[in-house]
């Protein structure tokens, strides 16, 4: 063999070789490379190594006989086996419904589910590493806790959130209760910790599961810590603005789920409320709901040394404002709490609405007591 041997000379040679029969399917591979084409093909008359032959060259040669081509084409393809492109296809028309909040479970009723806009584009469970899924393991398994992200994410009163602040979480996700390394910092410093946002709701994180792992914590608890690290995306530190934030869309969370059961709504034979576990907070409408909103800051704000004089009266303005407007929980069409009649109206876009003040007034007031502190501190 030369440098002027062609791909069709050493095809030829093979097929004298080993006896093939003409019709022969014949492929020479060099290299991981095929030389030419498929028997009679334009590039067969090509070199094959026109430069120079390679010393020790060795060329790998497949064939398969005419015959067994022509079955291969002819047969049919086995419908219980789904190739790699069905693969791919399967799987990514299951991240869209996931993403939707459109796939078979329906824990709030068929026709409810994210914002087309406002919404959390990804979720993501810890797989059977984190928890070693080994028979006799109670820990629920990676599709119920799918199944619970997707509840909170189509849950009504944090949709009524979202769209209100017109908000975007890229990853809604489950901590990992075992290798997380905040929590064990967290842990270590008496501090517990049940979830945290990254970059500013990119990403979310939640702890889902029981301590011992043997099930997922209150529903009703859950949500609140997303409603808790929703509120950081504006507001890192616990201060009074973060208080202030977060009391008010515990006050929107809590109103529409008392909206849809004054309004008769239910799936599975049960209230929304009933559902979300906040039945009781939602059972005398916004008087109970701003009364369990302030008792539940009284006790979450010790933690931080914020008093609840300087968050209270922004949860009252929010709450009374949400009395007056009777569209603020249409998520349809206009944005939460505003007025119906949109942003063209001069009057509305030129004035804050109450919750703008009231969170204005917190930020002073919280201002004034570090200036306060401050001066105590420097005499």
């Amino acid at each position: 063999m030369t440098h002027t041997t062609t791909v069709l000379e050493i095809r030829r040679h093979v097929q004298d070789q080993f006896n093939l029969a003409p019709d022969a399917a014949i492929k020479l591979i060099y290299k991981g490379k095929v030389l030419g084409g498929n028997n009679n093909n334009n590039d067969d008359t090509v070199p094959a190594f026109p430069v120079s032959v390679p010393k020790n060259a060795k060329v790998v040669v497949m064939a398969t006989s005419g015959t067994q081509v022509k079955e291969l084409n002819a047969g049919r393809s086995d419908p219980t086996i789904r190739g790699f492109e069905d693969d791919n296809d399967a799987m990514s028309h299951t991240q869209k419904q996931r993403a939707l909040g459109k796939n078979n479970f329906h824990y709030w009723g068929p026709d409810v589910g994210q914002h087309k806009e406002y919404k959390f584009c990804r979720f993501e469970a810890c797989t059977w590493q984190s928890f070693g899924h080994r028979p006799g393991s109670q820990t629920p398994h990676e599709f119920q806790a799918m199944q619970l992200l997707e509840q909170l994410a189509t849950d009504p009163g944090i949709v009524a959130v979202l769209v209100e602040r017109e908000l975007v979480v890229g990853t809604l996700g489950e901590m990992d209760p075992i290798d997380d390394r905040l929590m064990k910092k967290k842990q270590q410093q008496g501090a517990c910790l049940l979830g945290y946002n990254t970059n500013g709701g990119a990403r979310i994180d939640l702890k889902l599961r029981t301590d011992d792992f043997k099930g997922f914590l209150p529903y009703s608890q859950i949500a609140a810590t997303l409603l808790h690290e929703l509120s950081h995306n504006w507001v890192g530190d616990h201060n009074a603005i973060f208080w202030a934030n977060y009391g008010q869309m515990r006050v929107e969370y809590l109103h529409r789920h008392a909206a849809l059961a004054a309004s008769g709504y239910v799936a599975h034979g049960k209230t929304s409320a009933q559902l979300a576990g906040v039945a009781v907070d939602c059972r005398n409408g916004m008087t109970s709901i701003h009364e369990a909103v302030l008792a539940e800051l009284q006790k979450e704000m010790a933690q931080h040394g914020v008093p609840l004089a300087m968050v209270a009266p922004a949860i009252t303005a929010r709450c009374e404002e949400m009395t007056r407007d009777g569209t603020a929980l249409e998520v349809q069409g206009r944005t939460l709490g505003r007025n119906s009649a949109g942003d063209n109206d001069s009057s509305t876009s030129s004035s804050l609405t109450a919750r703008d003040l009231a969170l204005a007034a917190a930020e002073r007031r919280a201002r004034e007591q570090q200036e306060n502190k401050k001066e105590n501190d420097e005499s």
